[in-house]
């Protein structure tokens, strides 16, 4: 992000600031809400439902309610959700990210309702984990319903036909996964007689540092914290640990080899699969659900053989032997209630009353399946097999439910502990897959290194974010791009320190020794 527009949304995050605690403060003037409408604010991930659509319908109908919602594209979510809070009509409910800075100022400012001792009347929204609720809470305060997401999920996903053809085993180590990145990248794997595919493929990750991107799964592979973790009695930034830059020497002598697409630092996320549909990369280190997704795509190609093309492992041991797994969160945003147009404690429980019917099963199933009996039938008694997909207007509702619903979705599919069905096509190469998902989490789980600090805010990092947050993370790319020197990565390292770092690093640690007092 250019100075210049880390400038302009410092400004109007100030800006919000202001008009949160002024409309949070404000009288209750304004006329009250239609409690037969409920307005959302979510995230999109492909093309708006249309509000006369079967998915919008049939959610109106189960709900018995209105529904004016608010899709945007996520690309742009962050900076819509600060115009947004910053004007005088702001949804109900929004979906959030409960740690970002403008949200975290505006829920302690009064603009968002704190439903910490609010919740157990409504049976559907009381916190299925309470690990996660506290990953997911302000310093202990809740300001939003999770959204169910699994503990565990990363892993990596391997062409099968590569290892193969290069004859190579499955890997085990950081040491073995390395020996299989050469060898995509130097035995012609696709066989087309030219050096023209590597290993490792990485997209431009934006963002701050611990963010769940491949080189943060990476660097707790070789035994750095999670984030932050504790070091000699004081809990300390991942970065700020002899793994950390032993991981990313490791990751740019892959780099310097050719073994990573050339163009990691500007891939665009979207197109992350692209390279490996295209014969050019054979690894992906990210969730477990990649797997399913280049299936998909080799499914397309030839829907006899897909199955023999994609296999997965889970996290790996450092050379030593030793296993350190890459937990996520158990979440992924929450529904937050905004106290601007939901002014009173009566126009709060019909909000509460519309999301615990929606956190029901039928109403997860719903937002993550679709309508039973027209894009999917439900087989085994837990998942939901796809049906008539060549009817476009089935794909309609698919996409529909993928693109957005399911943004609005709590408690996810059964394959993470949630209520609705798994979302799985019922080809044997899935089912085969999803099986090995399973047992894939359930034994990383016993290595699970977790972030010790996400529970807690700290008032530096909120006022400071936009100077501090991407300081160790730009220095990385640098540095594993071959502009940066070590001694220029160990510099920015020390800079984010100086920039406020220091006082970040007391407050966290403040923070955490009062967490349960």
């Amino acid at each position: 992000m250019s100075a210049s527009r880390r400038r302009r949304l410092l400004a109007g995050v100030l800006t919000l600031t202001a008009a949160l605690t002024a409309s949070a403060c404000s009288g209750g003037d304004a006329p009250q809400s239609d409690a037969n409408t409920i307005t959302f604010m979510s995230k999109l991930f492909g093309t708006a439902p249309d509000p006369k659509g079967e998915m919008h319908q049939a959610v109106e109908k189960f709900l018995g309610k209105k529904l004016k919602i608010t899709w945007v594209p996520n690309a742009e979510y962050t900076e819509k959700l600060n115009v947004t809070l910053a004007s005088d009509d702001i949804p109900q409910v929004m979906v959030v990210d409960p740690h970002l800075p403008a949200f975290v100022k505006a829920a302690q400012a009064g603009a968002f309702w704190d439903l910490t001792d609010k919740l157990d009347k409504y049976p559907n929204l009381k916190p299925a984990d309470a690990q996660t609720a506290l990953n997911a809470s302000v310093n202990g305060r809740t300001y939003g319903l999770y959204r169910m997401r699994p503990l565990l999920r990363s892993a990596v996903v391997i062409r099968k036909d590569w290892l193969d053809k290069v004859g190579l085993d499955e890997p085990e180590t950081v040491d073995d996964l390395y020996e299989i990145a050469k060898a995509f990248t130097e035995k012609d794997p696709d066989g087309n007689g030219k050096k023209d595919t590597y290993g490792l493929v990485i997209p431009k990750w934006p963002g701050n540092y611990a963010s769940s991107s491949p080189y943060d799964v990476i660097e707790t592979w070789f035994g750095a914290p999670n984030g932050w973790g504790e070091r000699n009695g004081k809990i300390v930034p991942g970065f700020d640990t002899p793994e950390f830059l032993e991981a990313n020497r490791w990751l740019k002598k892959m780099v310097d080899g050719g073994m990573v697409n050339p163009d990691f630092a500007t891939l665009d996320a979207a197109k992350w699969n692209d390279p490996v549909q295209q014969n050019r990369g054979g690894i992906i280190i990210d969730v477990n659900i990649r797997s399913r997704q280049w299936l998909d795509l080799f499914y397309e190609q030839d829907k006899a053989s897909y199955g023999d093309k994609v296999t997965m492992v889970g996290n790996l041991k450092r050379s030593d032997g030793k296993k350190f797994s890459y937990p996520f969160t158990g979440y992924l945003d929450s529904l937050a209630v905004s106290k601007q147009s939901v002014r009173t404690e009566a126009e709060l429980d019909n909000v509460l009353k519309t999301l615990d019917k929606l956190a029901t099963k039928e109403g997860q199933v719903l937002l993550t399946n679709g309508i039973e009996g027209r894009n999917f039938k439900v087989e085994n008694g837990d998942t939901a097999a796809l049906i008539n997909e060549d009817d476009p207007a089935v794909k309609t509702i698919q996409n529909d439910v993928d693109d957005a619903f399911i943004q609005l979705s709590t408690k996810g599919d059964v394959s993470i502990g949630g209520i609705a069905y798994q979302r799985v096509p019922s080809g044997e190469p899935y089912q085969k897959m999803l099986r090995l998902q399973k047992e894939l989490v359930e034994e990383d789980l016993k290595t699970a290194v977790h972030n010790v600090a996400l529970p807690v805010i700290s008032p530096t990092a909120v006022a400071k974010g936009a100077q501090i947050d991407t300081i160790v993370s730009d220095a990385r790319i640098k540095y594993l791009s071959g502009t940066f020197t070590e001694d220029q990565l160990k510099a920015e390292i020390k800079r984010w320190y100086d920039s406020g770092g220091t006082q970040v690093a007391a407050e966290i640690n403040d923070l955490v020794s009062k967490l349960g007092q």
